[in-house]
């Protein structure tokens, strides 16, 4: 029996999750995500909310639904502020502000915490709130359930200016970015906030 269950085991490891922001409430797919990204995106999405960007490219320019004008999948993995409007978070210039981010599948690499203008999809602020330039989601960590606990459970600090930005919902987001090295894949997680 125990024969039978490890391959079962094995393909589910495979089909299942890598990682996504868990806390705050990060962006989900809805109907403004299949009006911008098309319904082959969105189901991709649904079925796996913590996949990689890689993939979807196709999937988009094979869906007659896909608005290039207005679905960047490189930006929060194409999901719009209209699905998470509820969800907007509101913080102060130079709050502490806790991250969680559930992993499941590690593939070693780089990874980031940012603030992103999404009209312009450029960053906000002097620098990355925080970077790992290599050794993030560290396979032989992870496995031996050592990984550290800073990359999965972190705090970024609002900075003090952002240059008039992030006043109004959906303008800006805390975008977590992890680049998978030998998978070569690239995850992304986002919140919605403003700054008051």
């Amino acid at each position: 029996m125990l024969s039978q269950l490890l391959p079962l085991a094995a393909l589910a490891a495979t089909a299942s999750a890598h990682g996504l922001i868990s806390s705050p409430t990060p962006r989900r797919p809805g109907d403004a995500s299949v009006a911008a990204c098309g319904r082959s995106v969105v189901n991709d999405i649904t079925r796996d909310q913590t996949s990689h960007v890689e993939g979807l490219p196709e999937l988009a320019a094979a869906d007659a639904g896909y608005r290039a004008d207005a679905c960047n999948l490189w930006l929060c993995r194409g999901l719009q502020f209209g699905d998470n409007a509820a969800n907007v978070q509101t913080y102060a210039p130079g709050q502490s502000v806790n991250v969680r981010v559930t992993l499941t599948i590690p593939h070693v690499g780089a990874a980031n915490v940012s603030i992103v203008d999404t009209r312009s999809d450029t960053l906000v602020g002097p620098a990355p709130l925080l970077v790992w330039p290599s050794g993030y989601a560290d396979e032989r960590q992870f496995y031996a359930r050592q990984t550290p606990a800073n990359q999965t459970n972190f705090n970024v600090t609002i900075p003090q200016d952002l240059g008039g930005k992030c006043a109004v919902p959906g303008e800006c987001v805390i975008q977590w970015w992890w680049y998978g090295t030998g998978a070569r894949q690239t995850y992304e997680s986002c919140i919605d906030f403003i700054v008051a």
